[in-house]
């Protein structure tokens, strides 16, 4: 799960609890003009989600870290794709963070603003 921070220039997406360890990642930082929109799809959970450079992926149970697909690298910490949320970013070292987060709604809205 990933708690999302937000200060006055940018968004910080704190990996939490022994996700870190499963996504090799602690925090991503993200200046507030590099996010495109926010928003939830089923279209992300496809049987192929890329290839992992490093991640995991445990099916049904955790997909979590960095994975490429279609030449695109993005981040994963999901869980529950209920709670999912992906965010779109532009010139960025991640195309998409595919992240899980507690209250999807709330997060969205976050980052929606501009």
């Amino acid at each position: 799960m990933v708690s999302v921070i937000s200060n006055e220039n940018e968004f910080i997406f704190d990996i939490l609890r022994s996700h870190k360890f499963w996504a090799f990642e602690n925090k991503i930082k993200v200046p507030k003009d590099k996010i495109v929109r926010a928003y939830q799809s089923n279209d992300e959970f496809t049987f192929s989600i890329g290839w992992k450079i490093p991640g995991t992926q445990l099916p049904r149970v955790i997909t979590a870290g960095t994975y490429i697909k279609k030449g695109k690298r993005n981040f994963w910490d999901v869980c529950n794709k209920k709670n999912a949320i992906i965010v779109e970013l532009k010139d960025s070292y991640y195309n998409k963070l595919i992240i899980e987060v507690e209250n999807p709604e709330e997060t969205m809205s976050l980052l929606n603003i501009k």
